[in-house]
């Protein structure tokens, strides 16, 4: 069974920027899928983004669209997420997540077969 693994969370002040990766523990991993999604204390895990993998056709939750950039890397199954203009309200810790087959949809928990542990990102006012 393949692993997920996040890095890259830590604390930063708002209007910065942070970097995220998801490495596969199997690089021939191939995804149909891969996403970002966050939690905060208190609240469900919601949905951030996602990358089709062969295509790298990407989707954006509304909440992130022009400040969040995600892109995958096939050789290495890595995926990235480029957080830009942060607020505090993105704080949360974030999760990789990956489609082990086609699904038709990619913005619930439950549309994903594989999780990573999760990275704290933190954004001071």
């Amino acid at each position: 069974q393949v692993q997920l693994a996040e890095s890259g969370g830590r604390l930063v002040q708002a209007g910065g920027s942070l970097r995220l990766s998801c490495a596969a523990s199997d690089r021939t991993f191939s995804a149909y899928r891969m996403g970002w999604f966050r939690q905060a204390p208190g609240k469900e895990r919601d949905f951030v983004a996602a990358i089709h993998w062969s295509t790298g056709y990407s989707y954006y939750a509304d909440s992130v669209k022009g400040r969040f950039t995600i892109t995958r890397d096939n050789a290495k199954s890595t995926v990235t997420l480029q957080m830009n203009s942060l607020k505090p309200e993105d704080t949360a810790i974030y999760y990789c997540a990956a489609q082990g087959n086609y699904r038709a949809n990619y913005h619930l928990p439950s549309d994903y077969d594989y999780w990573g542990q999760g990275t704290q990102v933190t954004v001071s006012s």
